[in-house]
């Protein structure tokens, strides 16, 4: 699974990945409100803004992009896996990828774990640096974690400080 990098010929892609999902999963995780701040927040304009920076990635399997992942510094957003590809692995692949292109060039690597991602990200070895919570449309809530992963030869082993 090769990772290619986005243009803005890939916009309608993207979009239909991440709105795709959104609409797909998080039904079961949050309000309507909170879906509706996420399908605005990851809205054309901002796809194609973040496409035009050079940030956004597609990732194909069996001939069809499943997944696209984005990343700004050492902040990694954006990370959607079509329902149907999911549990394959894919966004582990995705997010070997981001990790990557980060640890070449930050000592952490940031991100924003909605509900449905959190349990991924924990086993990937990324702590909960805060919980977060803001209203949304309808005065519902979105709740999601500020998450963090330290490269593995910065992590601090005992005694390494002596």
């Amino acid at each position: 699974m090769q990772p290619v990098p986005a243009t803005l010929c890939h916009l309608d892609t993207v979009l239909d990945i991440v709105q795709g999902t959104i609409q797909a999963i998080y039904p079961a995780y949050y309000p309507q409100g909170a879906i509706e701040f996420f399908l605005d927040y990851h809205a054309r304009e901002a796809i194609g803004k973040a496409i035009e920076r050079g940030e956004v990635y597609l990732f194909e399997e069996g001939g069809e992009f499943v997944a696209t992942g984005s990343r700004e510094g050492d902040y990694l957003t954006r990370l959607f896996v079509l329902p149907r590809h999911q549990g394959k692995g894919i966004g582990s692949r995705v997010m070997d990828f981001l990790e990557a292109q980060v640890f070449q060039e930050y000592d952490e690597a940031r991100l924003d774990a909605s509900l449905p991602a959190v349990e991924l990200y924990l086993k990937r070895g990324y702590i909960i640096a805060a919980y977060r919570r803001e209203r949304t449309f309808r005065d519902h809530y979105l709740c999601y974690m500020d998450m963090r992963k330290r490269r593995p030869d910065c992590l601090m082993t005992p005694g390494a400080h002596e």
